[in-house]
């Protein structure tokens, strides 16, 4: 595979995080990560509008793994040597259900 790769994959994972969660015109997700990839690495942190631990609780019951930070925040990263393009799409997907 090769670090190169694994670092392009990366990079591509999260822009298409961002990029879907971008278009999800909802109003209550805001992306708190800068949009610089050099400033984000590979996660993407959103606050959520009246969330709380119980969303994070349903979100995990839905099969998506990531962090929780109090109040409002969820912690998304997709790892390249994990993660797929479907399972990016598919988390957006699930939170769609809950939001």
């Amino acid at each position: 595979v090769g670090m190169e790769k694994l670092c392009r994959k990366s990079t591509l994972l999260t822009s298409y995080l961002e990029f879907l969660l971008q278009n999800l015109n909802s109003t209550k997700i805001t992306i708190i990560t800068p949009s610089e990839i050099e400033s984000r690495g590979c996660q993407i942190s959103i606050e959520i509008s009246d969330a709380d631990k119980k969303f994070h609780e349903n979100l995990t019951s839905l099969g998506v793994i990531t962090d929780w930070r109090d109040p409002n925040v969820i912690r998304c990263a997709p790892t390249p040597l994990y993660n797929s393009f479907t399972d990016v799409y598919l988390f957006v997907e699930k939170l769609k259900l809950l939001i």
